[in-house]
């Protein structure tokens, strides 16, 4: 994914007050070789893109004044309640370095295992992302975690998750990722009801 950047002389909070009022987000590239540096980028551009789960897991092609840098997302600051970026935060990403990241997991199957199907559970994502170590040209968009063989009363850890080729799991094996639970409520009182008279006849 790439977008544009010009760097950003003058600084300080009311200068950024400025360029906000000019359809503009303040933000700042630090890491790698070069000196951490200030920027501005167009708020509908960063708007659009920040809500996209890729732009968060990508190495991303930042246009600097005509200077093309690969860089990470790091931080994205919002408006408490308007619909408004703040400040974004990029890292220098180099291709031979390895970099640490989170990136999204994706579950998939979990209507078709026994835990969904036949014993009616619902299932529940402990996470909702992972933190992983690779080179640039490995890092994945998402992680995706196959629920087919998810059991009742099971639940998924880290290790039997393959990694991608190039990637290595920061988290421990033994971490919790999603987990099948009976559904609360009436619904599952009035079942529990029906199997006991059921069995007594």
């Amino acid at each position: 994914m790439k977008f544009n950047a010009k760097l950003r002389d003058v600084q300080g909070s009311s200068a950024s007050r400025r360029l906000r009022r000019a359809g503009s987000v303040p933000g700042i590239v630090y890491g790698g070789k070069g000196e951490a540096v200030s920027i501005e980028l167009d708020h509908n551009q960063m708007y659009h893109a920040v809500r996209k789960s890729e732009f968060h897991a990508s190495v991303l092609e930042m246009n600097l004044d005509g200077k093309v840098e690969n860089v990470l997302l790091r931080a994205v600051q919002w408006h408490p309640y308007k619909q408004q970026v703040l400040h974004i935060d990029f890292q220098r990403v180099e291709a031979g370095q390895a970099i640490t990241t989170k990136v999204p997991l994706t579950f998939i199957n979990a209507e078709l295992s026994p835990a969904v199907k036949l014993h009616g559970e619902n299932v529940s994502h402990v996470l909702n992302e992972i933190e992983i170590t690779c080179l640039p040209k490995d890092l994945p968009v998402e992680i995706v975690v196959d629920l087919a063989e998810l059991e009742s009363a099971q639940v998924v850890h880290l290790g039997s998750v393959k990694a991608p080729k190039g990637v290595t799991f920061v988290a421990p094996e033994d971490e919790v990722l999603a987990s099948a639970v009976a559904p609360k409520g009436p619904k599952v009182e009035a079942a529990d009801d029906a199997e006991g008279e059921a069995a007594a006849e």
